[in-house]
């Protein structure tokens, strides 16, 4: 009886973790948004923007940066970012008109709507969230939920 036992659950373990792998997994949609018809004052106060640009979604650098922020969304998430993307200089999209890119480029917008930093290569979350972190308004929120 206990072999069949150990048989029978050691065959729904691996069900088991791959639904609780797949539950983890946060939302993607809910970080990445195509930036082509967005405001970036429509995020003020909500979010912090991070968009990326690039003059074509099949830049190695475009394609890098995008990876890096999705293997990591949680954390992003985490810390009220969006990811807002323009593959399309001939668009001129607001946000365009607004960061004025050149090729690729990362820029990091605050709560406040400032723009925060530019980098014309790709980050790291952990340097972007490293950054964030030092925001006043970002320690003024960890204060808060501490305090809850």
């Amino acid at each position: 009886m206990k072999p069949i036992l150990a048989l029978v659950l050691s065959s729904l373990l691996p069900l088991s973790l791959a639904v609780s792998v797949q539950a983890a997994e946060p939302d993607i949609s809910a970080l990445v948004h195509s930036g082509e018809e967005i405001d970036l004052a429509s995020f003020q106060w909500l979010k912090r923007p991070v968009v990326v640009f690039a003059d074509s979604p099949e830049d190695p650098r475009f394609k890098e940066q995008m990876a890096r922020l999705t293997a990591e969304a949680d954390v992003l998430l985490d810390r009220d970012v969006v990811v807002l993307t323009d593959t399309n200089p001939a668009a001129k999209s607001a946000l365009r008109t607004a960061l004025r890119p050149r090729g690729f480029m990362l820029v990091l917008v605050g709560k406040d709507g400032g723009v925060k930093m530019r980098k014309p290569h790709p980050w790291t979350v952990r340097e972007l969230t490293r950054r964030i972190d030092k925001f006043p308004d970002r320690l003024r929120e960890v204060e808060e939920r501490r305090a809850n």
